[in-house]
């Protein structure tokens, strides 16, 4: 999720009664899909500049970008009025290498809300073992509102321009501006939705679009895996539609219980803890990075950096564009070392801080830096918050928010105000808020479903997973005890990939409710001599770092 973000995320919310069927499943006020029957998916050749982003992107795994093909998918705005307006979904199906028929098509989402799941498809495909590849069709899908469907979503692109004001600590000059901001951001928002999309952009509309999906694809049944986000969203199909679903995968656990104030809670607390370890991997390889030799001299450093950005950013520009790093750039980008063990991110940050250290600006601004001027795609954002904040109904009171951060910044400052401010247009927010799915309740609950979940997850916390795993009866949970990755199927374990595929290829589940796998080890720096190779000198590359985290 992106700040559950990340990949985010009421307090006082529980989820509201539904009925026990799985139609009433998805609320009072919700339509499931059965009133329309979509096209068949007409597949062909992707548009060059598509096909370029997968060959840059995935094709040094396998060569994804000769074989993956394109649709586009009609389907109602309103699916209560479904001869209605319509709005057309990207798809991308990356086909089976195996002779005969496949043995059935994956859907997949990357999660968000707000991720293109277009890009998602040929990747999972490319990381996916030679058995799977040869087995499964990949279906990948930006969902409404984002990446190539139509419309669309952008609300402001000079949003992420840099240097923003500073998050704060909840002080009045700081809640003054911010409020401000994203009271803008949440109009702008609105008077750029041209057909009213923004009231039809819950959950239960994705969950809808996935069954049409399904028909288009001529399929009785859906296979499925879903990341971060894409977890709550497949539980909330094999919600609603629990005799669709033949096998469900899912990878970094929504708490259902939780959507999506209080999830944004949890995260505070578990990124903050993260980044403490990751300061203390930074010390440990201080003859690399000079930043200290304890975890609260490199703390220490980092919080002091914070303060001097915000006197004062630091500015360089590459190729005739200025970028500029401010405590909030940087905070933003060293957020994602809590998302994932990995060499290139946490070498890649450390370098960089290392390199401000030096007095090397344009390494210091390559890697935490955002353009100062011009526009930029603000339609992740736009669509995480166009999903959240109607979900359900988010507090009102600003000073329930005021409260409830301030108590928790207190001991966990890191990423607490930037959260705050991430989501803060939720209370601004246009559109009506909906009543959340009551995630597991229904009859006939496909009880096969396999969960994959790290018990150190900043983005999705450990007990929002079992709350989960109760809630989906049935279900197996794959357990990485320790690991600090959001998201862990294709992410370096052989073990957890052996159940991914023995589920997929065989049927063939853990025996027990729950089972352990070992964690990875923590990266080791490459040597000094290449130590700002991974963060770059030339041109900004926070974009690429972080690329490979946000699911």
């Amino acid at each position: 999720m992106k700040r559950i973000v990340v990949v985010a995320a009421v307090a006082g919310l529980g989820l509201t009664g539904v009925g026990a069927t799985s139609a009433q499943a998805a609320g009072p006020s919700a339509r499931t899909a059965g009133g329309f029957n979509p096209a068949a998916a007409k597949w062909h050749a992707c548009p060059t500049d598509f096909v370029q982003t997968v060959h840059d992107l995935y094709d040094g795994l396998y060569p994804v970008s000769k074989i993956v093909q394109c649709a586009e998918l009609q389907v109602p705005l309103d699916y209560a009025k479904p001869h209605g307006t319509k709005i057309t979904l990207q798809l991308t199906r990356t086909p089976h290498t195996g002779k005969g028929a496949a043995k059935g098509d994956i859907i997949v989402n990357p999660g968000g809300p707000g991720g293109g799941g277009a890009l998602f498809g040929p990747r999972v495909f490319a990381q996916n073992s030679a058995p799977m590849r040869d087995a499964y069709n990949v279906i990948g899908f930006d969902p409404r509102g984002v990446g190539m469907s139509v419309p669309a979503i952008r609300c402001d692109p000079t949003w992420s321009n840099g240097p923003r004001p500073d998050y704060g600590t909840g002080d009045p000059k700081s809640v003054g501006i911010w409020l401000k901001k994203s009271k803008g951001y949440a109009d702008d928002c609105a008077a750029n939705d041209r057909i009213g999309l923004l009231d039809h952009v819950k959950t239960i509309d994705s969950v809808n679009d996935i069954e049409s999906i399904r028909k288009a694809l001529g399929n009785d049944k859906i296979d499925y895996y879903g990341a971060s986000y894409g977890t709550y969203l497949g539980s909330a199909y094999a919600t609603v539609y629990p005799r669709n679903v033949d096998k469900m995968v899912l990878d970094g656990n929504v708490g259902p219980s939780d959507v999506w104030y209080d999830a944004n809670l949890a995260q505070d607390v578990a990124f903050d803890k993260n980044i403490e370890y990751y300061f203390g991997w930074i010390a440990k390889y201080d003859s690399v990075y000079h930043l200290g030799t304890t975890q609260r001299q490199v703390r220490d450093f980092f919080y002091d950096l914070r303060r001097q950005l915000k006197k004062k950013p630091v500015y360089q520009t590459f190729d005739g564009q200025e970028y500029a790093v401010g405590p909030d750039e940087l905070t933003d980008v060293i957020l994602n070392a809590g998302y994932r063990r990995s060499q290139a991110i946490w070498h890649g940050y450390a370098a960089g801080l290392a390199a401000y250290k030096a007095g090397d600006t344009a390494t210091f601004v390559g890697t935490f830096g955002a353009q100062t001027s011009g526009e930029s795609d603000d339609n992740g954002t736009a669509m995480y918050l166009a999903t959240e904040c109607t979900d359900v109904q988010w507090p009102r009171s600003w000073g329930k928010w005021w409260r409830d951060n301030t108590r928790i910044n207190r001991k966990h400052p890191f990423m607490t105000w930037s959260n705050v401010w991430f989501n803060a247009p939720c209370l601004f927010w246009g559109a009506k808020a909906g009543k959340p799915i009551n995630i597991g309740h229904t009859r006939d609950l496909p009880g096969n479903i396999l969960m994959f979940q790290s018990t150190a997850d900043a983005a999705t916390p450990y007990q929002g997973a079992l709350d989960m795993h109760r809630r989906l009866k049935g279900s197996r949970l794959v357990v990485q005890d320790g690991d600090r990755t959001h998201c862990i199927v294709h992410r370096g374990s052989a073990e957890v990939d052996a159940y991914f595929d023995a589920y997929f290829l065989r049927g063939e589940r853990p025996k027990h409710r729950t089972v352990h796998v070992p964690q990875l080890g923590d990266p080791v720096p490459p040597s000094q001599a290449s130590a700002r190779t991974l963060s770059g000198t030339a041109a900004p590359n926070a974009a690429r770092l972080k690329a490979d985290v946000i699911r």
